[in-house]
């Protein structure tokens, strides 16, 4: 029994093994398949890619002259552009200090010339007013004299008249 048993196992592992190895065919038949539609997409894709990648090559060898030029052309713009901003800078910084100057200049000149018209209003002042107010002084002195005369002669002559000396408080 043993050994009919040994003969079923023996029988059952040839039908595994003979299995296993359709399974493995078919499987590596699929794979082969599938390989060979792979290679077939990739040799599509790739005679319709080379074209493009070939002018994409042309053009960036073409172009990279040019991009080099535009790039050597921007950093000497770069380069100017900086000089040119320091030069309005120092224009610019002299332009202020000139002006600042002249402002100085022109604060001293005005504040110098407003000394000298204080100084000849103070003294045109002294000169001639001075004597105005003497000369009205005087004047109103001799007007108060002659006031002091009329009325000691209206009062001599109201003493003589006293009806006029009634008109004068009228009047």
């Amino acid at each position: 029994m043993t050994s009919g048993w040994l003969e079923a196992f023996v029988i059952i592992a040839a039908i595994a093994i003979v299995m296993q190895m359709a399974i493995l065919l078919a499987l590596y038949l699929q794979v082969k398949a599938a390989v060979a539609k792979f290679e077939r997409v990739t040799a599509d894709l790739q005679s319709k890619i080379n074209p493009i990648l070939i002018r994409v090559n042309r053009i960036l060898e073409d172009s990279e002259e040019r991009i080099s030029s535009i790039m050597g052309d921007a950093a000497e713009l770069t380069r100017v552009a900086r000089s040119q901003a320091q030069k309005v800078d120092r224009v610019f910084t002299e332009a202020i200090e000139r002006l600042r100057i002249q402002i100085l200049r022109a604060d001293i000149i005005l504040t110098g010339a407003l000394e000298v018209i204080e100084d000849t209003g103070s003294k045109f002042r002294d000169t001639l007013w001075g004597p105005v107010q003497k000369a009205t002084a005087i004047i109103r002195g001799l007007k108060v004299g002659l006031d002091y005369l009329r009325r000691g002669q209206r009062q001599r002559s109201a003493e003589g008249e006293p009806a006029t000396q009634d008109e004068e408080l009228f009047i």
